[in-house]
């Protein structure tokens, strides 16, 4: 039978299969068991999560980094931690439903700018200026149509409204780029 591809499932290189990924994620279950019985915060970290953590820090040049059980998880949390009443975040009208719930579930005034527009984002950042801060976020890579964010424009813009900027990386890491960073 003829192979597929499959474009539309988080399984972008085809390791799910893989002969050496099921390998040691027997190993894995060998070592660690099948479940830690509780969340990370309580008594569900284990070395293999620090191990892994360290890792992608180093991938990526940081200090350090937190895994979450997905990403969907992380962005629920993220928006509501940074930003109060008093802040505005502005989202591109095509993110990932999961930035879309996490800003639902914060309090900061909230601004949808047009697909990619940079017109649109200035003049939304433009608008946003009364409030203390101010966070554009965006997927980096846009999973379901594969659009490439311009990440240096909305950064320059970012610069110039003194704004933050929050990049949703989680479809491009690894792939995306000479490094996959």
């Amino acid at each position: 039978s003829a192979g597929i591809i499959n474009f539309c499932a988080n399984n972008y290189l085809g390791l799910s299969s893989h002969p050496e990924v099921i390998r040691a994620a027997v190993e894995a279950l060998e070592k660690f068991g099948a479940g830690l019985s509780s969340v990370r915060f309580i008594c569900g970290t284990q070395s293999i999560h620090k191990d892994l953590e360290e890792k992608i820090a180093r991938f990526h040049q940081r200090e350090d980094a937190i895994l979450y059980a997905s990403c969907f998880d992380a962005n629920a949390g993220i928006f509501e931690a940074l930003l109060t009443p008093e802040d505005a975040v502005l989202s591109d009208e095509l993110n990932h439903a999961s930035i879309i719930d996490g800003i639902r579930l914060c309090k900061a005034n909230k601004y949808r700018y047009k697909h990619m527009d940079m017109q649109d984002l200035e003049a939304k950042l433009k608008e946003a200026q009364k409030y203390r801060l101010r966070l554009v976020a965006t997927d980096g890579a846009f999973s379901m149509d594969g659009d490439i964010a311009p990440l240096r424009e909305i950064c320059q813009l970012a610069q110039k409204y003194d704004a933050l900027v929050f990049i949703d990386e989680c479809h491009a890491t690894g792939f995306l780029g000479p490094s996959g960073r």
